[in-house]
């Protein structure tokens, strides 16, 4: 089952409306081990910590990643040793299930009632494999084009991938390698320049690579207009702050943490479907503190802890309830970035299987380089 997006926006209306499910703590956790959390940079505040601790009396430390790349490398050199929750996109799910990294979920465990049922069902792609669950989700987002208002030369109200690459923005443009390569493709395939659909491109190698070289003759053609490429959020907010940027192909947290500074930026979703994306909770193969990651899960799935998450990323989370509790200025900007056309328009990504990750990092590899 695919994840629609109207489900996932009904889902979370209806959760707002549903009172909060008491948080139970397990004292039968051994709390003198330490959890050991590997998730995204910016991911997991203190304050979270200190909620955790709490709320259960489990000490839990926070390293931080910046890729899936960084994330997958890290577990294949240890085999699946070293941190007890690690939080991966679905779509990439079955790879760490093929490299026997990762361990399935025991579902008895899981307060699933605390979680988005939208986002349980739609996460059945990619987050279950060989009818086994592997993946708890806790957060969604998009990446779409992020724009200085006062500079950028666009239509808030017909914005494509193909604004990135107007003249009017040589040398002012910000994009992540091999996902501005796809929206190039989707801008592409609109306009039927394409040789095979795009999503055939994760299917089999031949429909990549035939569509890879037409992307990539685009994307190399229109190098000049890159201020600064970004593989992290940190890289792609210092682009717009102090590296010249004033478009972008970015994640909705860059767009949220820059306006939330003053910074005169919007967001939005162009015609041909912002990239959106699911995140959540797994546990590695050699996880030492299981006991532990499903009480964090737990915890994640209140609506206290789901806010705090949402305040400090800028991402929707999964927990029921949370949207609630959010400030104004937060809700508002969701509203002002996505209309109920874009939110049905969406762009899942899909899964990636370790045969296309490698293409695809050779594809980014050749466009960094060209």
């Amino acid at each position: 089952m695919t994840l629609s997006r109207r489900n996932f926006v009904k889902g979370a209306t209806v959760a707002g409306a549903v009172a909060a499910t008491p948080f139970t703590i397990s004292k039968a956790v051994a709390a003198n081990k330490e959890l050991r959390i590997y998730a995204w940079a910016g991911y997991i505040t203190d304050e979270m910590l200190a909620d955790f601790k709490a709320k259960t009396g489990i000490n839990a430390t926070f390293t931080p990643y910046g890729t899936n790349d960084e994330l997958m490398n890290s577990l294949r050199a240890t085999d699946g040793t070293g941190f007890d929750i690690i939080m991966p996109t679905v779509d990439r799910v079955p790879g760490y299930v093929d490299f026997d990294l990762v361990q399935p979920l025991d579902t008895s465990r899981v307060n699933w009632d605390g979680c988005l049922e939208s986002a349980v069902a739609g996460s059945e792609v990619g987050g279950v494999v060989n009818g086994e669950r592997y993946f708890a989700p806790s957060d969604w987002g998009t990446e779409a084009i992020a724009f200085n208002s006062d500079y950028a030369k666009v239509d808030r109200n017909n914005l494509s991938y193909g604004d990135l690459w107007k003249p009017e923005h040589a040398s002012s443009v910000t994009v992540r390698g091999h996902s501005a390569l796809v929206g190039i493709g989707l801008w592409l395939e609109s306009m039927g320049k394409l040789p095979f659909p795009l999503l055939d491109s994760y299917k089999n190698e031949k429909a990549m690579r035939a569509n890879f070289e037409v992307i990539l003759k685009t994307a190399a053609e229109n190098k000049s207009a890159i201020a600064q490429y970004w593989s992290t959020e940190n890289e792609a907010q210092g682009a717009f702050r102090t590296n010249g940027a004033i478009i972008g192909q970015t994640w909705d947290s860059t767009a949220f943490k820059l306006k939330s500074e003053g910074e005169p930026i919007v967001y939005g979703a162009p015609k041909e479907g912002a990239l959106a994306w699911m995140e959540g909770f797994v546990i590695p193969k050699n996880a030492n503190n299981v006991d532990a990651a499903y009480e964090f899960i737990n915890w994640y799935y209140t609506p206290e802890a789901g806010a705090m998450f949402v305040e400090s990323t800028g991402y929707n989370s999964t927990a029921k309830g949370s949207d609630a509790l959010l400030p104004e200025a937060t809700k508002q900007f969701f509203q002002d970035s996505y209309s109920d056309k874009d939110l049905k328009n969406l762009w899942w990504w899909p899964i990636q299987e370790p045969w296309y990750v490698a293409l695809r990092n050779e594809y980014q590899d050749r466009y960094l380089s060209a």
